[in-house]
């Protein structure tokens, strides 16, 4: 035996010899007291490194205990661990990410090449931001919708506002029925087949997000419906601008087909910012009023979760205690997500309106709104990831283009024969 064991405390010592144990099984077949005996052994002052009861084979029963030890590269020794090294990989993401938006603020870029950047550069690698993309492009976007509206006469706006809620409403609760009917056809989940309904319906992505958080969807529902809406959203800005000049549409026509047709107010702004300048304000202002529709949908819905979740079996309204209805309602707080950019950018136009001679900064303002877009349409694209692709099935997908089909189909026979 060592000599310096034989120093040791009795607690320390142990006369019986180590098993013969496997090293991966050894603390599976000992455990409690003999392996924390064995370990504090082992780095006791008296026993030194090898000091047991025998001082013999423990190199055979735990073989990890003789590895070097990795030392820190703050303390001046060996090489830093895989977690403190940096990645390479990480920073030629990072770099070509960021010429990617150094290119969009050039003029050599535009909406729908940014699209395209940002969707090929985000399945090709992994986008490190793709996080903070998202929250970026809202903000950004709402920016740009304000911007806008400093270049924007507000009797133009709200007539065309006017004009196209009208048609809007009846357009959204019909395409909010034949989406509810087409996913019980399908055979599509429930809250799914509601998303991308209100997504066709409303606005894209933010009507998403609002339903998804009044019916308490999960991130599956939610991750389909936003796959679907952004594959059709990016299929419209690339083909409703030929489409409106094949069909010899006006700027006013063009501009309510794509307010009330294309999902989102990103592609809305870009395809109809290329059609012209009457068909943008046209556009922008009828897909604000549409985005309005977000707050009496989400609270219709509220009322009908709500009431279900207070419904008993056979439909029979059943009165809950204050402690029963909080174990039976959704536990997650509602919050209604009101488009408030929408008013900034009503004020904005009401500036614009004043004789404050803004006339003059309309094309600088239209640059900077112009770029700012194309910057949000990257970001936008750079979120895809090849996960919410996969997400996306068949049923979802064709229930999403019926429903465009639908909606487009229908408002372009009303503005060309049925004199909207």
């Amino acid at each position: 035996m060592n000599p310096m064991a034989e120093q040791a405390p009795a607690e320390y010592r142990s006369e019986s010899p180590l098993p013969e144990a496997p090293a991966e099984n050894f603390r599976a077949n000992h455990p409690g007291p003999v392996t924390g005996r064995l370990w504090t052994t082992l780095r006791s002052p008296w026993g030194g490194r090898k000091a047991t009861a025998q001082g013999q084979g423990l190199h055979k029963v735990m073989p990890e205990v003789h590895r070097p030890r990795q030392t820190c590269p703050l303390r001046g020794g060996g090489a830093p661990p895989d977690a403190v090294r940096p990645k390479m990989g990480h920073l030629i993401q990072r770099g070509l990410y960021g010429a990617a938006i150094l290119w969009c603020l050039s003029p050599w870029a535009s909406p729908p090449l940014a699209l395209a950047a940002g969707m090929a550069l985000a399945l090709a690698i992994d986008n490190p931001w793709r996080q903070a993309g998202h929250r970026v492009s809202m903000r950004l976007l709402q920016a740009c919708v304000v911007l806008l509206g400093f270049t924007m006469n507000l009797r133009t706006v709200l007539a065309a506002g006017l004009h196209g809620a009208l048609f809007g409403a009846a357009s959204i609760t019909l395409t909010l029925v034949a989406g509810w009917w087409l996913g019980r056809r399908l055979r599509i989940e429930a809250k799914t087949s509601l998303l991308i309904a209100s997504g066709t319906a409303i606005c894209g992505g933010s009507a998403i997000a609002a339903v998804a958080n009044v019916v308490n969807a999960d991130e599956g529902p939610v991750t389909v419906a936003m796959g679907t809406v952004f594959l059709l959203n990016a299929v419209a800005l690339y083909a409703f601008v030929p489409l409106g000049h094949a069909l010899a549409l006006s700027q006013r026509q063009f501009g309510l087909w794509a307010g009330i047709s294309i999902h989102d107010i990103s592609s809305v702004v870009a395809a109809a910012g290329r059609y012209g300048s009457l068909a943008l304000t046209i556009a922008t202002a009828v897909k604000l009023s549409r985005a309005l529709w977000i707050i009496p949908v989400s609270l219709v819905l509220a009322w009908k979760v709500d009431r279900t979740a207070q419904t008993g079996e056979g439909g029979h309204t059943v009165p809950l205690a204050p402690d029963a209805a909080a174990a039976v309602l959704p536990p997650r707080r509602r919050r209604h997500r009101i488009p408030w950019f929408i008013g900034l950018f009503l004020l904005a136009s009401v500036f614009r309106s004043l004789p404050t001679g803004m006339n003059a900064w309309d094309p600088d303002l239209t640059r900077l709104g112009q770029t700012g877009l194309t910057v949000t349409l990257f970001l936008i694209g750079a979120a895809l990831s090849k996960r919410t692709l996969a997400a996306v099935g068949f049923k979802p997908l064709l229930q999403g283009v019926l429903l465009w089909a639908l909606i487009a189909g229908g408002t372009l026979a009303m503005i060309r024969w049925g004199g909207i």
